[in-house]
């Protein structure tokens, strides 16, 4: 084992280093208010991955397929994007406000902009027009996405390594995701119809000027209410590059493990989000029961939410999420098998995305985990670059989730704005029940046989870094 000893004024060649005790526990205040970022994201973040697809099908008349292309291309787009903004985070010299939380707040407000702009079509275009501008406006979209969310997943890695306020921070995190989620899909439909002024493409407008303007907030208590307590410092002008990327994702193995479960997670996630509106109105035949189904279901997933601190005090985060997951791939499954009906659908929907909120809370103290382990591990610190390698496969699972939902329309004859035939009917129910199904079973896999820092061997790391020494080693 190689040991560095480190205390206030020390410098340390070629490594990044943390000059405070990290044992300190931080205010419960700082960790509430870190989950109201994910409030703001989500309103903004959620948006796209539900309504946008409807926008663009329904709104504006591009076709279901060329709506799965432009969400894959721009998505894998996005997750190139992630390292270029990761690197550029890593290597900003910390401000008076600190390194991450400055540029999250610029980059909320362009972000909120290109929400808009997003949900805005220029009247008069022809197709071609029409999907060149969808497509140019959500890369950039993708990109301020990137700005804004890379430092944000970075701050809560130096705002404590202690494992309880991690966890409560996740719990934060995810109650913040899961209430926007919540909130948009409870109001947005309504909020539409009631702006739209008899023209439903100036209803998508007004609404996401609303929940943009939300979003800001969100991330504005966010700035205000944290701090970054854990202060790095960056030795004799070492920048990061690309080199430095993929040598984080080829050798920290629980990230490896943690982006190949994301994929899963993710996009059985946002095919939920996305379906869920097709679902409510052809399968269910009714669009307004779109908000109250959302009600229940992510409700519910608030108040599960709430239980990952007590759930991974007894059981730890591993076994915790492992669990969540295989009972969400049974709830899904069993909603497939039976015909559709309204109740048992509310019943077994509500049942799997409570069940897939859970692990989605725990991953992001599993990611902060991560950072560490690859400090223990290597001996160099690489927040941004970290979070921006888990992010990139978020990104292509949003792009998975997309060809998934917009492809089975396509391929089982979907016709927008019309009563759909008995097979477009069963891709929609495919894409709601049965793909999420499959994904978090082999989600729930992947974590138990692959990711091995679990909360004893987390332990030993931060213990490790908490007392000035980083090992060489692998897990």
């Amino acid at each position: 084992m190689a040991e560095v000893i480190v205390s206030q004024g020390t410098e340390l060649s070629n490594s990044d280093t943390l000059i405070n005790d990290s044992s300190k526990r931080i205010a419960r205040k700082q960790q509430v208010a870190y989950g109201f970022g994910d409030l703001g994201n989500g309103f903004m973040f959620d948006l796209g991955q539900a309504y946008l697809t409807k926008f663009w099908i329904d709104g504006t008349g591009i076709s279901a397929g060329v709506v799965g292309a432009i969400f894959a291309f721009t998505k894998i787009f996005d997750a190139f994007m992630d390292p270029i903004v990761g690197a550029a985070v890593d290597n900003r010299k910390p401000g008076k406000h600190g390194k991450f939380r400055p540029v999250m707040m610029v980059s909320s407000i362009l972000l909120a902009i290109m929400t808009v702009v997003t949900f805005t079509m220029p009247m008069g275009l022809s197709d071609v027009q029409k999907v060149t501008y969808a497509l140019v406006t959500y890369m950039i979209w993708g990109v301020f996405y990137s700005m804004t969310n890379d430092p944000y997943g970075s701050l809560a890695s130096v705002m404590s390594r202690n494992l309880e306020d991690r966890s409560f921070m996740s719990t934060t995190r995810q109650v913040g995701s899961v209430a926007a989620q919540l909130i948009a899909g409870v109001a947005f439909i309504p909020l539409m119809e009631l702006t739209s002024g008899g023209h439903p493409l100036h209803g998508y407008t007004i609404s996401a000027a609303i929940f943009g303007i939300m979003g800001v907030f969100g991330f504005l208590v966010c700035f205000l209410g944290t701090r970054e307590n854990l202060k790095v410092k960056r030795q004799n002008g070492e920048k990061e590059s690309m080199k430095d990327y993929f040598r984080v994702v080829f050798t920290n193995r629980p990230l490896g493990a943690l982006i190949l479960m994301t994929l899963f997670t993710i996009s059985a996630m946002n095919t939920n989000n996305q379906m869920m509106v097709f679902y409510a109105q052809y399968n269910l035949g009714n669009i307004g029961l779109q908000p109250i189904i959302n009600f229940i279901m992510m409700g519910a997933s608030v108040v599960g939410v709430f239980m990952v601190p007590t759930l991974t005090k007894h059981f730890g985060q591993k076994r915790t999420a492992v669990v969540s997951l295989f009972i969400g791939a049974v709830a899904n499954a069993v909603n497939y098998i039976l015909p559709t009906n309204l109740y048992t659908f509310i019943v077994f929907v509500t049942i799997g995305y409570v069940a897939l909120a859970i692990p989605n809370g725990i991953t992001w103290a599993l990611v902060s985990n991560t950072i560490d382990y690859g400090e223990w591990h290597s001996g160099k610190r690489k927040e941004g670059i970290t979070y921006a390698a888990f992010n990139f496969s978020r990104k292509i699972a949003q792009s998975i989730a997309a060809i998934v939902s917009s492809g089975l329309l396509a391929m089982t004859g979907y016709v927008a704005n019309h009563a759909q035939n008995a097979s477009a009917l069963n891709g929609i129910k495919i894409a709601m029940t049965l793909y999420p199904t499959i994904c978090l079973a082999a989600a729930g896999i992947i974590l138990w046989f692959l990711f091995r820092l679990d909360d004893n061997r987390f332990q030993h790391v931060s213990d490790d870094l908490d007392h000035g020494r980083w090992e060489n080693g692998t897990l």
